[in-house]
């Protein structure tokens, strides 16, 4: 029995959603996205989201032209308007990646993904500077100082990979951000640059990082670094299998930049884990399963001792940078799959929404919460094994005295395991559909909803006790509220048919 004190040890930290991820910017003016930021939104409600291609030839910015025998440069912000407005409309600010590079800027004709982003140098950085200052001035103009200063402007993404950044270049990469964060504060000095943005394994570039910084007294306001714990890609048609760390090990590398950074310039900067997930493919089906939920619950509970912001990869299976999807369930990185069905990670995300701000306990399998009208809330989960070579225990046992003002409480328990809350089951035992017809769209929305209980439980002594037994890959979501009884006097059960009170 593990007796949960009654005063807080402190607050639940946030970081968990001031951010989540998406496939590249453009994909917001579609519908299906815009739907499934509604979904999002309403039930876990992020802060900023973050995703590539702000300045790719898709966003269509950068313009060049002849007149009169002259190079020009014209700057068109119709869609960046409209990706904008669609953000800030589903209650979402965003976290500006300064990326990829235009083809007509570009200096080398190398490109990533299926849309074919350029990651090549710009073959004329004061054409570059000219494009961020443009954008930035823009935003300012039509969204307000106060507003785009709260935006924080990364540069690039993963310049340590080459397939990110042409020949993985430290030094053009540390010239690229030096002419990007003059560029972003000439607009103004209170906005906010950061980076590198770097991929798992390449922490030394944090340390080289720093000494250019103070070196050539560059403006640095947040480190960036992304995290995974996924092996080398196994790949299959259209799909990918792969070797997985503990879930542990990203809290590990969402610690690194405080760590390495320390007694530098930088050492006291936000800390943003600008993506992270388990894999680091768009098709691994990890990501769709209840096994997924219940290996990153741990994460979720204590990520934010380590980062400022950890941004899940990403939101949506809209995301395109291997291709167009093959089939609804597909291993894509969403928390839900296009036509908006809720994958288990999901509700892990909308599990931690319903918790309280007061954090009165955390361990392995469960964090406790408290609301200020009284609630409890509890999300336990159940071990998983990472390596594979088990499926994990059966059951689960968690015992809790919990600290609650009240002579009863009701308990509200929703579940998702291998059998509930999980469409993906359902969706493999019907067939795995690639296209699956509006009938089957409706079972799997209703196979996605969490299996739901209630009860009620006395208070002795201020506490109830409650045991919990959890299934295989389980996340469960306790919620316990001081029952105020208003039963007339003259109710009685046992008269429901008619009969008479004994």
């Amino acid at each position: 029995m593990i007796r949960v004190p009654a005063d807080p040890t402190g607050r639940l930290s946030d970081a968990w959603r001031l951010c989540v991820g998406t496939g590249r910017i453009e994909l917001a003016l579609r519908r299906d996205y815009q739907d499934s930021l509604a979904v999002l939104q309403r039930d876990i409600g992020f802060r900023y989201i973050r995703g590539h291609g702000l300045l790719s030839d898709g966003m269509g910015v950068h313009r060049p032209y002849d007149h009169e025998g002259a190079r020009r440069i014209h700057h068109s912000f119709t869609y960046v308007d409209q990706v904008v407005d669609a953000y800030l409309a589903a209650g979402l600010r965003p976290f500006l990646e300064l990326g990829f590079m235009p083809g007509e800027l570009a200096s080398g004709t190398q490109t990533v993904f299926w849309w074919r982003g350029n990651v090549t140098p710009p073959r004329s950085h004061r054409e570059w500077a000219d494009l961020v200052r443009a954008t930035l001035a823009h935003l300012v103009d039509r969204y307000g100082l106060d507003e785009v200063r709260s935006w924080p402007i990364e540069v690039w993404n993963e310049p340590n990979l080459i397939d990110f950044w042409q020949d993985a270049d430290e030094q053009a990469y540390h010239r690229l951000y030096e002419v990007t964060a003059h560029a972003v504060k000439e607009v103004d000095a209170g906005l906010q640059v950061g980076g590198p943005a770097i991929s798992p394994g390449a922490d030394d570039w944090l340390d080289r990082f720093a000494e250019f910084a103070e070196r050539r007294d560059v403006p640095v306001d947040f480190v960036s670094k992304h995290a995974y714990t996924s092996g080398p890609a196994q790949h299959v048609p259209f799909g990918v299998h792969q070797t997985l760390a503990p879930a542990l090990d990203l809290l590990d590398q969402f610690a690194t930049p405080r760590d390495r950074l320390k007694g530098t310039r930088l050492a006291e900067l936000p800390v943003h884990i600008t993506e992270f997930n388990s894999s680091y493919r768009p098709d691994n089906p990890i990501h769709d399963t209840a096994f997924h939920a219940a290996y990153l619950a741990p994460v979720l509970a204590h990520g934010g001792d380590h980062a400022d912001s950890f941004s899940y990869w990403t939101f949506s299976d809209m995301f395109e940078e291997t291709g167009v999807p093959t089939a609804l369930f597909h291993g894509g990185f969403g928390l839900l799959t296009h036509r908006q069905i809720r994958k288990p990670t999901y509700h892990l995300y909308a599990f931690m929404a319903r918790m309280g701000p007061d954090l009165l306990a955390r361990g392995d399998d469960h964090l406790i919460t408290r609301h200020p009208d009284g609630r409890v809330t509890v999300l336990a989960w159940s071990p998983v094994d990472p390596t594979g070579q088990t499926p994990g225990p059966d059951r689960h046992a968690l015992r809790l005295s919990l600290p609650v003002a009240a002579q009863e409480v009701f308990v509200r328990r929703s579940t998702v395991d291998e059998e509930h809350g999980n469409a993906y089951t359902a969706w493999r035992r019907m067939g795995s559909p690639r296209s699956p017809k509006p009938g089957q769209l409706d079972v799997l929305h209703e196979a996605a909803e969490p299996a739901r209980s209630h009860r009620r439980l006395p208070v002795r002594e201020g506490r109830a006790e409650l045991n919990l037994t959890l299934a295989r890959n389980e996340i469960t979501l306790i919620e316990l509220t001081p029952v105020a009884d208003e039963t007339p006097p003259w109710w009685d059960e046992r008269r429901l048919l008619g009969g008479t009170a004994s």
